[in-house]
Parts: structure tokens; sequence; C-alpha cells
């Protein structure tokens, strides 16, 4: 059985965390995140903690997302988040646009896509993209959907990967004797 949402968590120095009715706002240097908790959850700061209770058991599995959503926060706003994307294959490539992220990913056309508020994108070369941002909802979100544009094939391996993913390769069809 977890007790995820038993743990007290620790605040930072830098990090402050108010909490008005069933909102918490978590502000820090590199930016404010706000979320929505249930309401059979009671948030309480005291000193530098933050506890998390629920009123009966019928609410454990709440309790765990929202103690584990507020640590992501404060993690968020200190450090951020970062994902890391490759593309193997002839001709795959990311490059930025404007404000859109364009992938070249073997199809016909580029896909275009727009970057959402709070995202920030780097390309250290035309097969790697840096995905950072202090919301980790909306940095693994982004990172899934531009995975999705080609998923790794398991056969020669190409398409768009995370960076330290192992993909699975299987054995083509053998020549008859």
């Amino acid at each position: 059985m977890s007790r995820i949402g038993n743990r007290v968590l620790s605040i930072p120095e830098n990090v402050t965390v108010s909490v008005d009715g069933n909102i918490v706002k978590v502000t820090g240097p590199k930016g404010e995140l706000s979320t929505e908790i249930d309401k059979n959850i009671t948030v309480t700061v005291k000193d530098s903690e933050v506890i998390v209770e629920r009123k009966n058991d019928n609410f454990k599995g709440i309790h765990g997302t929202d103690n584990a959503n507020i640590k992501n926060m404060i993690i968020g706003v200190t450090e951020g988040y970062t994902k890391k994307l490759e593309t193997i294959g002839v001709g795959y490539r990311f490059s930025l646009k404007g404000e859109g992220l364009v992938v070249t990913a073997g199809y016909s056309h580029p896909v275009t896509m727009e970057i959402p508020e709070g995202i920030k994108l780097e390309c250290p070369s035309n097969t790697e993209l840096v995905i950072s941002g202090i919301d980790k909802c909306l940095v693994g979100e982004f990172a899934a959907n531009v995975r999705k544009i080609r998923r790794p094939e398991p056969y020669k391996g190409k398409g768009i990967r995370y960076k330290d993913e192992v993909v699975r390769r299987k054995e083509g069809k053998k020549a008859s004797k």
C-alpha cells in the first residue's frame, strides 16, 4: 500500500507556498504555478513544511496524487524539468521557425507544431531537441506529442525517441533456404 500522501514536503528557502481554499499556489525563482486540489483534501503550511491530509479513508488515491502534484510544483519552480528527444533516420530533423517547431520525419510534408506558453525549446543540433519548462505535465505532454509524430519502429529503429529510451529491436524476415 502506498503512503505517498502522508509524506511531509519541505519547502526550500526561496519558495513560498500559499493555500486559498482549494487552490495551492507555489512561487519560486523560475516562476509561479497553481493547482486545484480536491475538496476532501486539506493542505496546511507550517514553518517550512507542507502537510497534506485527507478527511477519511475513501480518498486515499487523490490524497497521494495531490501530494505528488504539490511536490512536482515545488521542484518545477526551483529546478525546472527537461526532456531530450532525438531523431534517427535519413532526413529526419528538428528546426525552430518563428513561434513553431518544424519536424521533418519522412512524410511528404514537414509537420509544424505550435509551441505552448511556458515551454522553451532548444536545438543543439538538427537531430536533437531539448524541451524545458517549470510545469512537469506540460513538458511531458509536449514531448509525447512530438514523439507521436513518428514513433521509433522496431526493425531499423528509425523515428523520434527520448534521449535515454531503449527501443526493442526485432529480427526481420529471413531468406528461405
